[in-house]
């Protein structure tokens, strides 16, 4: 197995399985399956509201931003119109980024979505953002986390799923770009989400897609500029 191969949700686990579904990240049919798992289990539904509620935090790194007039004029109009009205034709920029946040069920995961969404709203067009996410997780580890690289942020925010930090050690996050080099990104502090700042050099790479992976290091990180312990968790970069 390489580093760059997919984490599934049967590689995650169902708490894991959970947070992609909250984060909005599945492929339909695994969204449709979470979706019944949570009518059906009472302790997949609990992992669910548990994310919910973890993630939600995140839209707190950014003010609130009253939307145009526009959109809930919109919105009246495609929820409320009579069947003889003309269906309203969808702005593509707008509706787009709105997608995901239309798509989510509760308030808990509307924040999260909120995240995601509000800065790509009123700005401008020459200077496109990317938002990415990654499952890091790896065979025989029970460390994972989940991944968000912000371009506009310039930072990569982690949330710890699982697995426990041993005493004198650190977790150390990489980046692994094809077959070049680990380049590090630095220790991750401890804590249930922490947030990475990533260099100038490192943000095109990013935004393309690398893969990031998490070390077990000495305490203070490698002492050499490249792992000196095992890759406890890895993954790709995926548009949301």
């Amino acid at each position: 197995m390489t580093l760059a191969e997919d984490n599934g949700p049967e590689r995650g686990g169902d708490d894991l399985f959970a947070a992609e579904y909250v984060l909005g990240v599945l492929p339909a049919e695994e969204r449709r399956i979470a979706s019944r798992r949570i009518d059906a289990e009472a302790d997949f539904a609990r992992l669910v509201d548990g994310w919910e509620a973890r993630l939600s935090p995140l839209a707190a790194a950014y003010p609130d931003v009253e939307p145009p007039a526009a959109v809930k004029t919109a919105v009246d109009r495609r929820l409320f119109s009579g069947a003889t009205e003309p269906a309203a034709e969808p702005r593509a920029g707008l509706w787009s980024s709105l997608a995901f946040w239309r798509g989510l069920a509760t308030a808990a995961v509307a924040a999260l979505a909120l995240y995601v969404t509000v800065p790509y709203v009123n700005r401008p067009a020459e200077q496109p953002q990317t938002r990415l996410v990654a499952s890091l997780a790896a065979d025989g580890s029970d460390v994972k986390y989940l991944a968000v690289y912000d371009s506009e942020r310039h930072e990569v925010s982690l949330s710890h799923v699982s697995g426990a930090l041993a005493s004198g050690k650190d977790f150390e996050l990489w980046m692994i770009e094809g077959k070049n080099a680990p380049v590090s990104m630095g220790v991750i502090p401890a804590g249930a989400t922490a947030h990475i700042g990533v260099s100038p050099a490192t943000q095109q790479k990013l935004a393309q897609g690398a893969v990031l992976a998490v070390s077990l290091e000495p305490s203070g990180g490698s002492p050499t500029g490249q792992p000196t312990g095992p890759v406890v968790a890895a993954g790709d970069l995926k548009g949301i």
